[in-house]
């Protein structure tokens, strides 16, 4: 019921809200399975439309447990309320291990910080500043670097920044950039620690924050210096200059700021000449435009990783739970995640241990087909219910269209994999074996079952033929 209404019914963040209560409240598996349902149907989403916000604040609903922003209405048009939001995702990934729901979480920071800069009120300097600050540092953590680099750019361009001390860039929200951003942060913090307890002195001051102009300049040399990365050829000197000279001009410049940038200029005395020639820096700044859109695909491919994730760990926990029920195997969207990006011998593994294990069990679970899974699965399953759609149409209104079996699944990509892997007639001759039992074990009113191992074993036939042929 949850596939079948999550597929049916648009996902807005209110029911999302009612959604994630109820089911927490029934047990906490059926809200890691609607986790999995929920990031599979934003995955089909946005991969055959585009991102919207309703999409954007539902994922950022389910990441963050809450309502995104109770006035979600407003924050669509307010680049202040878009970074807040920004803020909130980058602050939960800032100081964990990257999994692949932390990795939704950093592009969902990033689709965020784009969502600010197409606001209307993203004219004014801090907003640009600091969202352009914020999305170079996620480009960097996600190795992207030359888009990094693009984004320090923009910030560093001539432009009045003296508004940008409204909105400074907190040095908690930052993820792993290098030691040196880490040592800083250790040091203000100390820092502060002294001035209000060992001095008596009230710091009104939060000391652990950078200001945008500045970081973004030492961001843009740190992430020219990543290994690999092509060089632009004397930029480096003439961009340290004017760090220097930018660093002199501000009257009150953070403590950080100050750290960070002793801290660089000791590091670059022995290995960064002073140049005599300058470069026009406006010449780089021509192959740079200010881009209020992100490419969402990274975005999708997490969200089926991820939707995979949760589905194994559901099977796994209903199979422990069912097991003197009925028999159930945990890696089937594994195996088939693993097929779909190319890992044929870690898929055929998967798929043969689960044929093994289901061939002759009692009963078996089935595996839905619904539009949000079509992504997961070959052209050929696709095309095989489009097929059954075109002849029948009353088949949409049918159950036994939407499923198959983990048995029907299993042998299916088990026998693509042998397939792919050029495996010999005998490994196959025995696969059709094991095809003849589930064709058998089958009923007849399961009809996509019974059409998809027909067109498995009609696969083997026409190989086999074409193998004896040669």
């Amino acid at each position: 019921m949850i596939v079948l209404t999550v597929s049916k019914h648009s996902l807005i963040v209110p029911s999302c809200l009612c959604w994630m209560r109820e089911l927490s409240v029934v047990h906490d598996d059926l809200l890691v399975y609607f986790v999995a349902i929920a990031f599979i149907y934003v995955a089909f989403k946005i991969s055959t439309n585009t991102m919207t916000d309703e999409l954007l604040d539902v994922l950022s609903t389910i990441c963050l447990q809450s309502n995104p922003a109770r006035h979600r209405h407003i924050a669509r048009h307010s680049s202040v309320l878009s970074l807040s939001q920004a803020a909130k995702l980058m602050k939960v990934v800032a100081n964990n291990s990257r999994s692949t729901v932390q990795l939704i979480e950093i592009e969902l920071s990033k689709t965020y910080l784009h969502r600010a800069l197409r606001c209307k009120d993203s004219d004014s300097d801090s907003v640009y500043c600091l969202a352009n600050v914020y999305l170079a540092v996620l480009y960097y953590t996600t190795g992207q670097y030359q888009t990094a680099i693009d984004h320090c750019t923009l910030v560093m361009r001539p432009q009045d920044h003296s508004q940008c001390s409204s909105h400074v860039v907190q040095g908690e929200l930052l993820p792993k950039i290098d030691d040196d951003i880490d040592t800083v942060l250790g040091l203000a913090v100390f820092y502060q620690y002294v001035l209000s307890a060992a001095l008596n002195q009230l710091q009104t001051q939060y000391v652990s924050v950078f200001s945008t102009e500045l970081l973004a300049y030492y961001l843009n040399i740190i992430f020219q210096s990543v290994p690999k990365h092509p060089l632009v050829i004397h930029t480096s000197s003439y961009i340290l200059q004017r760090y220097v000279k930018c660093i002199s001009e501000i009257h009150h410049p953070f403590v950080s700021d100050i750290l960070v940038y002793k801290t660089l200029i000791s590091a670059v005395k022995s290995t960064i000449c002073c140049a005599t020639e300058f470069v026009n820096f406006g010449q780089f700044d021509r192959f740079v435009t200010s881009e209020t859109e992100m490419n969402t695909s990274q975005l999708a491919t997490l969200l089926q990783k991820s939707a995979v994730e949760h589905l194994t760990r559901c099977h796994q926990l209903m199979a422990q739970q069912f097991a003197s029920i009925a028999t159930i195997v945990s890696t089937d969207f594994e195996a088939l995640y693993k097929y779909k990006h190319g890992d044929y011998q870690r898929c055929l593994q998967f798929s043969a241990q689960n044929v093994h294990t289901l061939l002759y069990a009692d009963l078996l679970r089935e595996v839905l087909i619904l539009p949000p899974f079509i992504e997961l699965f070959d052209d050929d399953i696709v095309s095989l219910i489009a097929v059954t759609l075109i002849v029948n149409p009353q088949c949409r209104k049918c159950s036994a269209y939407d499923c198959v079996t983990q048995l029907t699944l299993s042998l299916y990509l088990m026998t693509q994999c042998q397939l792919k892997l050029c495996h010999s007639l005998t490994s196959l001759a025995e696969t059709l074996g094991y095809i003849e039992v589930a064709q058998r074990r089958h009923p007849v009113d399961y009809r996509l079952d019974q059409l998809t191992l027909k067109l498995t074993e009609r696969k083997i036939l026409m190989y086999s033929t074409m193998r004896m042929n040669n």
